[in-house]
Order: structure tokens, then sequence, then C-alpha cells
């Protein structure tokens, strides 16, 4: 029997969804001919752009009808402008058997996903990463008209899907006690690419990106934590500073005040066995700009920080390589779970996470990482963890994380996600 044709749909960056892009990857390794629908900007990841079964149609850019109209004008051309262009390209593909819709956001995918498979005689299956009222809540607030409209267009479209999966258990209760709704839970996994990073690849990574970034250089035949030996072998100096990661999306709901009060703290400290850190802190959003400013702006003396945007290669290999990772995320809704931790364990690296109301279905506090509840507990951790740098082996969350790595994304996937499209 001919696999069929899925459609899977997210009303935002195709290339900065990694979730949308593993199934889109698990789907065409299954024989499933994929056409993803969404926006351009990053580029997607290599998996997806050469498989023969994957086809990316890219939405029109929305105008900036807010430069020229009020907020509530805006939103309902903008609306208007998503509705109709996302259903000229469902009809204008081929036939999809199967219309699988990422979100937030929700408005109006639900509405145009639902209206196009009673049209094609499709079945819609939503995947819910979180809620879109919620995050629309951050900048509205929850009394909102708009809020409120969102959580109606959510609850009642939300419902007319086939088949609905979910990030966590505590949002599959939700779902059910709050809608009505029944869902799976698919954690995410990482795939294969997120392990350690080998010597050599490190060597390689830091004296590529230290022709950009100055503190991660070195001399001739080094770089600030490598060092090639006279034979031609990679060692790590032992003198190196300390790498601590974080992933952010720079957006409300996660408080960068936090990790910058940390570590202005931990610059602070004046034991003497306390390395020096080098901070490397990935990804866009709103509020970059606004955070840069007040880095540039403070005088560090054991703290470096910087901002890279890495290519989709070199991001496993800095997670692969880094001592310790941090997450910021809390969560609008407070029910979903960050990737960038996931990410971060697939590469066997121990993290320090936010707490919220779900983060133990991932992060167990010392089991394979730590949770902090403000800035004086996560530099407290910081200033713990370092302590005798290079010389002190962390190994405490080691079997935990390995037990995490064991499985990846595309098993679980299979076990998990798999029969909703038979």
């Amino acid at each position: 029997m001919p696999k069929k044709n899925v459609c899977v749909v997210g009303l935002g960056d195709v290339g900065r969804s990694p979730r949308l892009q593993y199934h889109c990857i698990s789907l065409a390794e299954e024989g499933y001919h994929v056409t993803v629908i969404g926006y351009k900007g990053a580029k997607p990841k290599r998996q997806v752009i050469s498989n023969k079964n994957i086809q990316i149609s890219y939405l029109p850019t929305v105008p900036e009808f807010n430069k020229y109209l009020p907020r509530l004008l805006a939103y309902i051309f903008k609306v208007i402008w998503q509705s109709l262009t996302l259903m000229w390209f469902l009809l204008m593909k081929r036939r999809s058997h199967y219309v699988f819709v990422q979100t937030p956001p929700a408005i109006p995918v639900f509405a145009v996903a639902w209206l196009y498979t009673i049209i094609a005689h499709a079945v819609f299956i939503i995947d819910w990463h979180n809620y879109a009222y919620t995050m629309m809540a951050l900048t509205l607030g929850e009394k909102s008209f708009l809020v409120k409209l969102s959580y109606w267009f959510e609850c009642y479209f939300g419902r007319k899907a086939a088949s609905n999966m979910c990030v966590t258990k505590a949002m599959r209760m939700d779902l059910l006690q709050r809608w009505g709704i029944i869902a799976a839970v698919l954690y995410d996994r990482p795939p294969e690419e997120f392990r350690r990073t080998p010597l050599e690849e490190k060597h390689q990574l830091f004296t590529r990106l230290s022709q950009r970034y100055s503190v991660l250089g070195g001399s001739v035949h080094s770089t600030a934590f490598t060092t090639v030996t006279a034979n031609g072998a990679v060692s790590l100096r032992y003198d190196r500073p300390a790498l601590l990661v974080s992933s952010t999306s720079w957006t409300e709901d996660e408080d960068f005040n936090i990790l910058l009060s940390a570590l202005i703290d931990y610059d602070k400290c004046d034991r003497d066995d306390l390395p020096k850190l080098v901070c490397v802190i990935t990804g866009r959003g709103p509020l970059k700009d606004y955070y840069i400013g007040i880095i540039q702006a403070t005088k560090w003396n054991k703290v470096s920080i910087i901002t890279p945007w890495l290519e989709e290669e070199d991001y496993p290999l800095l997670l692969g390589s880094a001592d310790l990772g941090v997450s910021l995320h809390t969560s609008s809704s407070g029910l979903d779970l960050p990737m960038k931790v996931v990410d971060m364990f697939g590469c066997g690296l121990p993290v320090l996470a936010h707490d919220f109301k779900c983060v133990g279905e991932l992060v167990k506090n010392g089991e394979n990482g730590l949770v902090f509840k403000d800035a004086t507990e996560l530099s407290a951790q910081l200033i713990e963890w370092f302590s005798g740098f290079p010389h002190k082996e962390q190994t405490q969350f080691e079997k935990h994380i390995k037990a995490f790595q064991s499985v990846r994304w595309h098993q679980n996937w299979i076990q998990q996600a798999l029969h909703i499209f038979k």
C-alpha cells in the first residue's frame, strides 16, 4: 500500500522550529510524502532540505499592518492575510491525507486547517507545544479581548482535531480537564547528532569561532580550551576557562536578568578556586539588543559573555564541548518543557534549570541536574559547580543523563506517534 501525504503546518519560522522539523524527518523516514508550510527565516536542518520526501512551501511574509493601523485593526488584517494565503497554499499543493498542525500560534491556523480537512476529506491532527492564549497574555494581559478570543478559539477548534499530541503529562491533564481534549504525550528527545564532541572537533570548532570571538582563541596552535601537542594530538588545556552555555529566545517568558545577576555575583566572588568563565548565549529574539547593551556596559573580571548565532551544525558541537548548561525557560502556561535542555542532555551536558510547574518531568533535581528559583540560588550553584575546575570532575549526574541519551527522537516517535498516521 503506498504511503500517504502529510501536510505539516506551523505559522512560524520553519528553520527555528526543531520539533516541527523532527516530525517531518520522521514522517519522511517512514515513507510518507511531507509538505511543510511555514515562513522563511533560518535555514532548515540538512535532513529536511536534502530529503526527497519533504517539500517546503514558504508563505508570503505578513505585511507590517501595525505600522499603519491601530493594534486591533492590524491584528484583524493579519488574520485575514494569513487565512487567505494559508488556504491558497493548502488547496494548490497535492492533496493531503493528514494535516498536522503545531501550535502555537492557533489563530487562524486551526480554523483554516480544519476547513481544508473537511474539503479534502483529510484527518486533522494537532501537536500542542504550548497555549497560544497564554503567550499572548504575556504582552496583552489576561483580561485582553484578544486573549479571551484566543482562548475560545483554541477550545472550539482544538476539539475538532481527530487526534492530539502534546509535550508533557501536565499538559495532557490540563487539555483533558480544561477542554475535554484527549492527547497523547510525545516527549521531546534529541536526535543522534547531539553527543559529546570529540577533542579534534572541539579544537576545530573553537579555532573557527575564535576568528569572530577572540575570547575563544589562544596562540598559533591552541584555543582558549584546547592545544595541539608536538605529535599532533589535541588535548585540553590545564589552564582553560570553564564553558557555560545557555540558549534563549530573548523573550518575556525567559527572564535573562536571573542569569545576568548570577554571572555578576560569580564575577565578584573572591574565592581563589574559581576559574575564569566563558558564557556563550545563543538564540535570537526581540530583547537581545537590550540585554547586549547591559552586558557591554558592565565591567567584567572573571566572566566573558558572547552571544553568537551559530550555524546548525555548530550548535550541537558547542553543547557537546561545554561544561555546564543553563535554562531560563519558565513557559507562559507552565505546561511545556524547554527543548534546549533536551539538546543539552543529548550532548551529555548537566543542566541548571529555572524551576516551574512541570520542569520535574525533564530535569529531576539532584539526579540529572539542578533547579533554581532565583538569581541568588543560581549564582550559588555556579560557584559550587565550578569551584576547583578543571581539576575537580563533576560526575554525579552522569548515570541519569546517559539513561536519557539512550532514547533518541525517531525511536521515541515511532513508539508514541507513528500509529496516529496509520
